[in-house]
């Protein structure tokens, strides 16, 4: 038997370690014998005490040099960004800031460790007129928030670095700490018998959290480079998800409403005519999204305690 003292670890940062996705990958390589996990966010605190774990701001050089060069990480996992659509456009600055200037530093200081660089990218690269898009489609942003998101990723492939960028769309899955995924929302809302309005004109292949957690763990053994999709299995509207959810929890559907995008005269124009094709990611990395239903399952269970 090798004993853990021979174990040749892996060293993975992950930046954004507090968000949604920070802190699924943060659950799922903390207690990897082969890993030595460093964690980083913008708050004070980790959710995960048990984990090192270190304050940063990336917009700053000296921190991301500083963070970087102590750990000096085998992978660097961003999934830290300002992710507030509508905030991006009021506040451009501090979304360029982020989401742009914090790429551009993690990159300069990840030379020097030679590290492979997994980022995450979202589908707000693309205008939304016709989706579901291929990695090769001509990217065409309609707000600042697409525009800091395709900036980053034209940042990294200039770069000299060994990347992956990986695109993704609505984001759900079980999070402990933090606002509320789509489907929560959906199931705490209905459960208090308050009405929602929902959108049937935005369409997206929503992605369950550990079905991309298991692509970045799959990016990590095969060290593949490029940009890739990974969505969830289908593709649908965002009130065909949301009656999808009402109905797997026996959910009172008179209380949704249909509205269109534009009666929510949001800041940020929204893709309509979006979602991701996965087919590059289910032939080079053996990508198997879960369907709506296995998911909404595992959710149930989640939320219901088990």
């Amino acid at each position: 038997m090798i004993s853990e003292n021979n174990l040749i670890k892996k060293r993975i940062m992950v930046l954004g370690s507090n968000g949604m996705l920070g802190q699924g990958l943060t659950q799922y390589f903390m207690f990897k014998r082969d890993v030595e996990l460093f964690c980083a966010s913008f708050e004070d605190n980790s959710f995960f005490p048990e984990v090192e774990y270190s304050k940063v701001d990336i917009s700053s050089p000296r921190e991301v040099k500083r963070l970087i060069n102590n750990f000096c990480p085998d992978v660097v996992i961003n999934a830290a960004a300002y992710t507030n659509v509508d905030g991006c456009e009021s506040e451009k600055e501090l979304a360029w800031k982020v989401n742009v200037t914090g790429v551009e530093n993690i990159v300069k200081y990840i030379k020097g460790c030679k590290a492979h660089l997994i980022h995450m990218s979202s589908d707000y690269i693309f205008d939304g007129t016709a989706g579901p898009y291929h990695e090769t489609d001509l990217p065409n942003p309609i707000s600042y928030y697409g525009k800091t998101k395709l900036a980053a990723e034209n940042a990294i492939v200039s770069s000299n670095v060994h990347y992956t960028i990986i695109r993704t769309n609505v984001l759900y899955g079980p999070t402990k700490f933090g606002r509320p995924d789509f489907v929560k929302w959906v199931v705490n809302s209905l459960r208090n018998q308050e009405r929602i309005k929902i959108v049937n004109d935005q369409i997206n292949n929503p992605t369950y959290i550990d079905d991309l957690i298991s692509a970045i763990a799959k990016v990590i053994e095969t060290k593949k480079k490029g940009i890739y999709n990974i969505g969830g299995s289908q593709l649908l509207s965002r009130l065909e998800f949301t009656y999808k959810i009402a109905n797997y929890f026996d959910l009172d559907k008179s209380l949704i409403t249909e509205i269109v995008t534009a009666e929510l005269h949001q800041p940020a124009p929204r893709p309509l005519k979006s979602g991701l094709v996965n087919l590059k990611a289910e032939t080079e990395l053996g990508y198997r999204p879960h369907k709506i239903d296995e998911t909404l399952f595992l959710m149930k269970r989640y939320l219901n305690g088990s």
